[in-house]
């Protein structure tokens, strides 16, 4: 008997690139199911159309990179066209049991909608809340793109039978906005693969001779706060300059982040690595005294996982972060919390940190320990799995016309499914 096959959809990064995505793939390989890929090329890296790497088919079309509320709107419609193409074109020759399709945008499934009137089952694997998004990234120009986004959502939650969300927060939207039924939302939480989590020596010359090495690793979009960051930094600078900061990652807003230090005169504090490879990363992870989770409050970013944080607590490194909910979430008392979006408070708890070494050790120890007992992938593959056995044992017409039965987990099954009350949502067990 042949594996079931899944297709699997993504428009924001490249595969293998995409951490999240690519964790997932492996876990359901190894799981038994046969993986195809539809991503894009990467920038610089994942460069071939075609490839088969870890036993996983991967198909990738050639995007359109773009900025802007209109100039995103053009990148998604020109990737849904070549995605339809590329889903027509892997689906000739087999058939599919799941399509997983990861947001943004959010309407990777509508390129599937064929394979769904063969009977195909769609999960959808929500990273973003898109509405949230818009809002962050583009300010007053989403009052056109927040309704159209909204209604995009929705239809995207209707297609699908199972949801997958990466915390109790965006779960609870799946229930209060996609009207998902309890028994097909599934948290699975962005967390580290540990065995790629491997501490290595510190190397004192990253410092640039200073006392103390600061860093930040992720994405550099607006939404990401490195800008908070950088102006922070200016103000610790004011009271002492034995640290030395290094922010790794690319993003759009990168040059403008360079322009900021020059103005604020704290450029040769710090430096902008750009991307770099995992075991350079590691190495400067390791060196650190303190690593930086700058995302402001936003209705965007309260909702959100970071993943930077569970990778910084893997490598036991204390955290300075603003207080939001879902970051408390992750970190517990790995972190110390700013005030949110108070730059002077947030350049504070680095200053007060910094000088109490003991705290750092145990916070480390703390974060890692936390990570090993509840947040690393190895936890998150028991959800992903029991997404999978409830989208394959669902029998659509069946459940219409009576209560499926709950699907949280191996205990769960064959029990009447409890009534929902307003604002639940059935997760993995939540750590903080």
């Amino acid at each position: 008997m042949s594996s079931p096959s899944v297709l699997v959809l993504v428009e924001n990064e490249s595969v293998p690139a995409d951490v999240r995505v690519w964790a997932e793939c492996r876990t359901l390989r190894q799981a038994g199911f046969d993986i195809v890929v539809v991503c894009p090329h990467g920038r610089a890296w994942d460069q071939a159309t075609f490839e088969r790497r870890d036993g996983i088919e991967i198909h990738r079309f050639r995007p359109r990179h773009a900025h802007g509320a209109l100039g995103y709107a053009a990148e998604y419609g020109s990737a849904f066209w070549q995605m339809s193409r590329l889903v027509r074109q892997v689906s000739r020759s087999r058939s599919f049991a799941v399509v997983h399709a990861h947001n943004p945008p959010d309407i990777l499934l509508l390129a599937a909608w064929p394979l769904k009137r063969r009977g195909t089952r769609f999960i959808f694997d929500h990273h973003d809340l898109v509405p949230e998004l818009c809002r962050a990234r583009f300010g007053d120009a989403a009052r056109v793109l927040v309704p159209v986004t909204s209604a995009l959502e929705r239809i995207t939650f209707a297609l699908a039978d199972v949801v997958i969300a990466a915390n109790d927060s965006q779960a609870a939207v799946a229930q209060r906005r996609g009207r998902k039924r309890l028994d097909d939302v599934f948290v699975v939480r962005n967390g580290p693969d540990l065995p790629r989590f491997v501490r290595v020596a510190p190397n004192p010359a990253l410092k640039q001779g200073k006392a103390h090495l600061l860093a930040y690793v992720g994405n550099m979009a607006p939404q990401d706060g490195i800008d908070h960051a950088v102006r922070a930094l200016a103000l610790l600078h004011q009271r002492r300059q034995d640290w030395h900061a290094v922010l790794i990652g690319d993003g759009e807003v990168l040059p403008d982040l360079r322009r900021l230090a020059e103005q604020l005169g704290v450029a040769d504090a710090m430096e902008f690595s750009g991307r770099l490879g995992k075991d350079r990363v590691a190495e400067y992870l390791c060196s650190a005294d303190i690593c930086l989770a700058p995302d402001p409050s936003t209705p965007y970013n309260d909702a959100s996982t970071m993943i930077k944080i569970p990778e910084y607590m893997a490598m036991e490194r204390p955290i300075v972060s603003y207080d939001l909910r879902e970051s408390r979430v992750s970190a517990g008392e790995a972190a110390v919390y700013a005030r949110p979006n108070d730059e002077q408070s947030f350049a504070d708890a680095i200053d007060r940190l910094l000088d109490d070494p003991e705290r750092r050790a145990r916070m480390g120890r703390i974060g890692r320990e936390r990570v090993e007992r509840a947040l690393s992938w190895q936890h998150s593959e028991t959800a992903l799995r029991a997404a999978y056995d409830r989208i394959l044992g669902l029998d659509v017409s069946r459940r219409r016309r009576q209560p499926a039965a709950r699907a949280g987990g191996a205990s769960g099954r064959g029990r009447r499914r409890p009534r929902r009350r307003k604002g639940t949502a059935r997760a993995s067990p939540r750590s903080g």
